[in-house]
């Protein structure tokens, strides 16, 4: 019974330039006791320095990372190709799902073709989406 009141995870990131999208994701993400701590990035360029800096440190990097292709400065995709030169370490600890609006058949196959991606997801999240994230 108490392992119901834990958050599913303890750090989420979201990284995506709509604000809005920001919002409603780290709703349900709180409201379906999904994370503890959600890290919200409107810049790829941010998130990934926020990671760079805490390679060495665990236990702040996030279990969870939600992105978007779409976005200004770093898209998604550059994002990732960034993400796969991190530290082994850190990889494997943070598992990536793009979220997006997209219906391009290319990005979504892009997506789901990528190593470190779990899988691709239409926006918003929900909780359906939600529970079919494991605890490894």
């Amino acid at each position: 019974m108490i392992n119901e009141l834990e958050p599913k995870f303890e750090t989420v990131m979201i990284i995506d330039d709509n604000m809005i999208d920001i919002y409603i994701s780290s709703r349900i993400i709180s409201k379906n006791n999904f994370g503890k701590k959600v890290l919200k990035y409107s810049d790829a360029k941010e998130a990934l320095k926020y990671l760079q800096e805490n390679e060495e440190n665990i236990l702040v990097l996030p279990q969870i990372i939600f992105v978007d292709i779409y976005m200004p400065e770093m898209s998604g995709f550059e994002f990732l190709e960034a993400f796969d030169k991190l530290s082994p370490a850190l990889v494997n600890q943070c598992r990536v799902y793009v979220v997006s609006s997209t219906i391009d058949e290319d990005d979504i196959a892009l997506a789901n073709g990528n190593i470190n991606v779990v899988s691709f997801q239409v926006k918003p999240i929900n909780k359906e989406f939600l529970d079919r994230i494991i605890v490894d």
